[in-house]
């Protein structure tokens, strides 16, 4: 089969792979469109431990079931492969699972490629209507539903009287703009420094879209809930300094680093930060369904190319080359 491997730092190569063969619980998946994450670009730096070379990457996977009584069946695939025995499993939070797996990871190839195997539980059906591109945004956008609903449960108080900031342009930022704005939030900022990814935000909903610093940046300590989908030293530092006292920060970027925050300020004010991580099942589910609804809006903030064309995709995303929000590879 046809796959994209990373082999190196900065180095992609589309070749020959052996077909992956499914083990007992699991199936084959025929790969239609896979998003490039940015744990994806973490690899491709050759930041991440838990990748090494040579492997294939990518987990935000659209397609049909090619293997089993499914087959031919049209699904998205949750990613995370979990024991489902074990305490944190049965509180119904497996994916803090502690022995938990995840495509793009060894052991587990993962979906820049034509097969994928995937447990079968892992296959949520998407219906005819959804473009499958759109129906591969269902794991980045899960992450994003995951967060905004942690946030809202620590705010105290409803979405629709809540100021909110979301830090980053990119798809788990916007995808979280996107959800507040679904789930009622009225007052939406959105700080993201790529001039083009500015204008693919506000082209995607009614929000106060600005550059870090820029007059539309709201005042210091205005925040009631704050989501970081940058998670860098800057990030943490603003968030730190706009959010209200007794606000809400909730932590999903994952860049290298533990610098930023204010924590005098912090502890003085009480205010929540909390990490988000990934998504439940149920998450996940009601993720697709938002999608396939219409609930998230038109879905046109991805740009579309060829798996062939992976290589010169993750350059383009190193170098800012491009204004998507996601680049989705279509194999």
């Amino acid at each position: 089969m046809r796959a994209l491997v990373y082999t190196g730092p900065h180095h992609l190569e589309l070749r020959t792979e052996p077909e992956p063969v499914p083990g007992n619980d699991e199936v084959l998946v025929r790969v239609e469109a896979v998003g490039i994450c940015g744990s994806d670009m973490h690899a491709y730096h050759g930041h991440d431990a838990r990748r090494p070379a040579p492997l294939v990457l990518g987990h935000e996977a659209a397609g049909r079931i090619a293997s089993g009584p499914r087959a031919g069946e049209r699904v998205t695939v949750n990613p995370l492969v979990t024991c489902g025995t074990c305490p944190t499993c049965e509180a119904g939070r497996p994916h803090l699972c502690p022995s938990r797996q995840i495509l793009s990871m060894p052991p587990r190839p993962g979906a820049f490629a034509e097969l994928v195997r995937v447990p079968e539980r892992n296959l949520v059906a998407v219906p005819e209507h959804l473009p499958i591109a759109h129906a591969a945004l269902a794991e980045p956008v899960a992450v994003s539903y995951h967060a905004v609903n942690t946030g809202a449960r620590l705010l105290g108080q409803p979405l629709p009287a809540a100021r909110c900031l979301v830090l980053g342009g990119g798809a788990i930022g916007l995808a979280a703009a996107l959800v507040l704005r679904m789930q009622g939030a009225a007052r939406i900022y959105l700080a993201e420094p790529h001039a083009g990814r500015r204008e693919t935000v506000r082209r995607a909903g009614d929000f106060v879209c600005y550059a870090p610093g820029d007059g539309d940046e709201p005042s210091d300590g205005s925040i009631d809930l704050v989501i970081d989908a940058v998670g860098a030293e800057t990030t943490r530092a603003a968030a730190s300094r706009l959010v209200r006292p007794g606000g809400v920060i909730v932590h999903a970027g994952l860049l290298p680093g533990e610098a930023g925050f204010d924590v005098r300020r912090i502890t003085l004010q009480e205010i929540i930060v909390t990490g988000t991580y990934c998504y439940t099942p149920t998450d996940f589910r009601a993720t697709v369904d938002a999608l396939a609804s219409g609930r998230l809006g038109a879905l046109d903030w991805i740009e579309e190319r060829p798996l062939a064309d992976g290589p010169r995709a993750f350059a383009d995303i190193d170098a800012g080359r491009t204004a998507a929000a996601k680049i989705v590879l279509r194999v």
